[in-house]
């Protein structure tokens, strides 16, 4: 099996260094200072069971590569539109792209069914660039539980003493290639479990979004330093309660809201769209915090305490020069 990594990131890249003791032949598409640091040393994944050192074929440029049979997308929400066609010249006929993404996936509506079946997102793909490139039927959901970083240059340090990724079609129908897939995963210590209700996945993970992504943004701090007061926790209890309102509305069940909550009480990784505002980096704005809202709006759920956060999040990123809301 014929598997790329498109984007050699901190999720992008500790997914290709778990794949590449498998059979699978595996490339990866990146560039700068990652790019040249692969293909001079290796790529290297530290995690807490030791360090995964690998040499994936990698590049800079996607039509210098076979078709592929699996492409996994693994760079941030913003970015994805622009490289919809670079994605289609590494896909044949029946190549799945797995989207590896925090937030609502701009496929969301594909195969929903009920009146908003294949309703477009514009905000995550205003000229529908990925729906007419990539195409939704090739579309895969994945849901990561990874808390990494890039620590230097070709090297990647996974924190989480268990790695989890959750995937599955938007159609809910079973698919031989994602459980070859996740055969190739499973050994090399990256538990993959494939679900028929993708969707439930995006929302259990989101309503964790929702809260330690816009607080981190806000305060700059890991969330056990931030819900350890009453005040501020009181306030997530609410958003969790409204975000996991805007999953039942749209028929799918996010779990007990309060049982991520707790786990981001505990937690001493800084959230990745805090890392990127500090590092001036594009922020998954859109796809993390303002969609959610557009969604709770379509479906007439009322979201006072979300509204605050969010907007106040935004107005953050906003002022960093990191977000403009293109719907403007």
């Amino acid at each position: 099996m014929k598997i790329c990594i498109y984007g050699a990131g901190a999720v992008g890249g500790h997914i290709a260094g778990r794949l590449a003791g498998s059979e699978a032949q595996v490339s990866l598409i990146a560039r700068g200072e990652q790019l040249a640091a692969i293909r001079a040393h290796g790529l290297r994944v530290e995690t807490r069971n030791g360090t995964l050192v690998s040499n994936p074929v990698a590049t800079d440029r996607p039509e210098d590569l076979e078709p592929q049979d699996i492409v996994i997308v693994a760079v941030k929400a913003p970015a994805l539109p622009a490289i919809a066609e670079h994605i289609s010249s590494l896909l044949h006929e029946d190549s799945l792209v797995v989207f590896v993404m925090n937030g609502i996936p701009w496929w969301y509506f594909h195969s929903h069914g009920g009146a908003l079946d294949d309703t477009p997102l514009r905000r995550l793909d205003p000229e529908q660039a990925l729906w007419n490139h990539i195409g939704p039927e090739r579309a895969v959901g994945a849901v990561a539980y990874t808390a990494c970083s890039v620590i230097a240059p070709g090297v990647i340090r996974a924190e989480n003493p268990v790695n989890r990724l959750v995937i599955g079609r938007p159609d809910g129908k079973p698919d031989a290639r994602l459980d070859a897939l996740a055969a190739l995963l499973n050994p090399s210590g990256l538990e993959v479990t494939v679900t028929a209700k993708i969707r439930d996945a995006v929302w259990t993970k989101l309503l964790m979004n929702l809260i330690g992504g816009s607080l981190a943004v806000l305060t700059a701090s890991p969330m056990k330093d931030v819900l350890n007061n009453p005040a501020v926790a009181g306030t997530a209890k609410a958003m969790a309660a409204e975000g996991a309102a805007i999953a039942r509305a749209l028929d799918c069940d996010p779990g007990d809201p309060y049982e991520g909550l707790n786990k981001l009480a505990k937690s001493s990784h800084l959230q990745s769209i805090a890392q990127d505002l500090l590092a001036g980096r594009p922020m998954e704005i859109d796809a993390m915090f303002r969609v959610p809202l557009d969604l709770a709006e379509l479906v007439q759920v009322p979201t006072p305490n979300l509204d605050l956060i969010i907007d106040l999040a935004t107005q953050r990123a906003r002022a960093a020069s990191q977000y403009q809301d293109t719907t403007k």
